[in-house]
């Protein structure tokens, strides 16, 4: 018989435990509860058990059925790579020059590109590729290095300025603050806002007109046109990485720029390659 008193109100029996005269009634919890509770730690120890489950040092419990969802998608990839085989050898042994006229080939490689391009690019060029500061942008029909689809392809494949790939595009502008007097960057760079016929310094930009000659056409061309041999941007078509006004420009001048892409032939297949510079060359700048 227990010696638990009961409450006179409910007729329920108390735990004994007591606050300042309020007593705790000793309702159990339902048996239907108390049994799904029950059943659902037996099903969780059966599960942890059956499937990976528990983090250890190097890895996770791999579980008895040795379900994987690596595995899984590993499977799905390959699956999906062979309904695609014949496109793939397609696009390995594809002209890339010529892959726009195959309608159903560049359909594929665009497709195949845009993944690739959202995966490993859009980080820099942004998910529309419409650049950012130093990050060209890759919509319009400015190239520093060629906009052919043949040209992108080895920029993708070799990069630019990288210490990985001894095939990447190469150019390294001087850091001409110390070269040229503060007085003869400020003409040089009044001389390429002139450029662009936006509003100018005329005296201080003829000045500079002979700076540029003497420092700068060698690279950029004596009209700032630019060279894509060698990568020298065009200064006159008021497109700019690293931004136009005075300030940057003057930045530029004194400090130089040294931008680097990642070699992406050493971490995509061949068809990616190829594919990511379908879908660049398509987005509105390949000449």
């Amino acid at each position: 018989m227990s010696d638990r008193k009961k409450d006179h109100v409910t007729g329920t029996e108390t735990t004994g435990h007591s606050w300042d005269g309020i007593e705790e009634l000793n309702t159990p919890l339902p048996r239907w509860w108390l049994w799904t509770l029950y059943l659902t730690i037996i099903w969780g120890i059966g599960y942890t058990i059956a499937y990976p489950a528990w983090p250890m040092v190097s890895g996770a419990t791999s579980g008895v059925l040795g379900w994987s969802t690596r595995a899984n998608v590993a499977t799905d990839i390959t699956a999906h790579e062979a309904k695609n085989a014949d496109l793939v050898t397609a696009l390995l042994a594809a002209d890339m020059d010529t892959l726009p006229a195959d309608a159903d080939l560049n359909r594929y490689a665009k497709a195949r590109g845009g993944a690739v391009f959202r995966a490993h690019c859009s980080q820099c060029h942004g998910s529309g590729a419409a650049g950012a500061k130093g990050y060209p942008n890759l919509l319009d029909d400015d190239w520093l290095w060629g906009g052919q689809m043949a040209d992108i392809e080895y920029t993708v494949r070799h990069g630019i300025r990288n210490e990985q790939d001894a095939d990447a595009r190469y150019s390294q502008m001087p850091a001409f603050g110390e070269m040229l007097s503060k007085g003869e960057v400020a003409a040089v760079v009044e001389h390429v806002v002139s450029l662009s016929n936006t509003e100018y310094d005329a005296n201080l930009a003829g000045t500079g007109a002979e700076v540029f000659a003497n420092n700068c056409a060698a690279c950029h061309g004596e009209t700032g046109t630019g060279n894509r041999d060698m990568g020298a941007p065009d200064l006159s078509d008021a497109i700019w990485l690293y931004g136009g006004d005075k300030a940057s420009l003057t930045d530029t001048v004194v400090n130089a720029r040294f931008g680097v892409m990642p070699a992406w032939g050493a971490r995509l297949t061949e068809a990616d390659v190829r594919a990511v510079a379908a879908y660049v060359h398509a987005l509105g700048g390949g000449e």
